[in-house]
């Protein structure tokens, strides 16, 4: 009796396991509609997954709008801080233009050498080959573009006018390697006394303009902002060039050269605008005779 009943409890499970595999099989065949017990267990199966996700997507998105509030209290807070700062700057700007007007009125002094006049242009061409030396814009000589101009974007300086058409002109960028792109340039060193030098040449493996001529005693530290001089008679000055990373002796240890990380990108620009310098430019006659005249 014993081994019928085992004979039978082995017969039950291999019909059982040829039956799940006929049904499983049934099932995976292609067909426009489902059975009865296969729609009730997906519809069944699809209630429970509902009923289940949907509390638990509440929690989740619970904590998840904890955490957003706790970081947009964080960045409030932040953003407060720097508004704050940000007032305290422009009542001290606007002090500082107080009193200077007040200064040149004085002194009777009617033009400064920061004094410009911008005009508004926007990138038109670029040429693959020369990606880094030249651009065009959508101004010209009817504009009252002239050559040397000075062309900054929002974040700084970026090169001059190099030739001028009737309406369009082209740019020649602070990184070309031409010899004669020059521009006078000014850093502050230690106890904010001001060197003057020019920016003469571009490192392509760095990407950083050089400023020469710095005197050699001159000690200046990383991150101080490098200007525009006004002093090579046709750019303005204070236009920001960019900021210090190194600084390093010549060749003879007679001057240095400082090594300046570019405010402005140089890679993509789109927007621009000219710097119509207002102080009248002096002739060349009056700068320092056997000199090549500098930005």
């Amino acid at each position: 009796m014993p081994q019928f009943f085992f004979n039978k409890r082995l017969i039950l499970l291999l019909v059982s396991i040829i039956v799940l595999v006929a049904l499983i099989g049934f099932s995976l065949r292609e067909r426009d509609q489902l059975t009865w017990p296969e729609q009730f267990i997906k519809d069944t199966t699809g209630w429970v997954q509902s009923l289940v996700s949907r509390p638990a997507h509440y929690v989740a998105g619970f904590f998840e709008n904890v955490h957003d509030l706790q970081n947009t209290y964080h960045e409030n807070k932040e953003l407060k801080a720097r508004l704050d700062d940000l007032t305290k700057l422009e009542v001290e700007v606007q002090e500082l233009q107080k009193e200077n007007k007040e200064l040149n009125e004085i002194l009777g002094k009617k033009e400064s050498l920061r004094d410009y006049e911008p005009k508004q242009a926007t990138v038109i061409g670029r040429n693959p080959d020369r990606w880094h030396e030249l651009l065009i814009i959508n101004k010209g000589k009817t504009d009252g573009i002239e050559p040397d101009m000075a062309v900054i974007t929002a974040t700084g300086l970026i090169g001059k006018v190099k030739s001028v058409n009737g309406l369009s002109s082209t740019v020649q960028l602070l990184s070309s390697m031409d010899p004669t792109n020059r521009i006078s340039a000014s850093v502050f060193g230690e106890g904010e006394k001001p060197y003057h030098g020019t920016i003469e040449g571009y490192d392509k493996e760095q990407e950083l303009l050089l400023l020469k001529n710095i005197p050699f005693d001159a000690k200046i530290e990383k991150d101080k902002i490098v200007t525009s001089s006004g002093f090579g008679g046709v750019f303005p000055g204070g236009l920001e060039i960019g900021k210090v990373v190194d600084v390093k002796p010549d060749q003879f240890g007679l001057t240095q050269t400082v090594y300046v990380k570019p405010s402005a990108n140089l890679y993509d620009i789109q927007h621009v605008m000219v710097a119509k310098r207002s102080i009248t430019r002096p002739e060349l006659t009056d700068m320092a005779d056997g000199e090549e005249e500098e930005l």
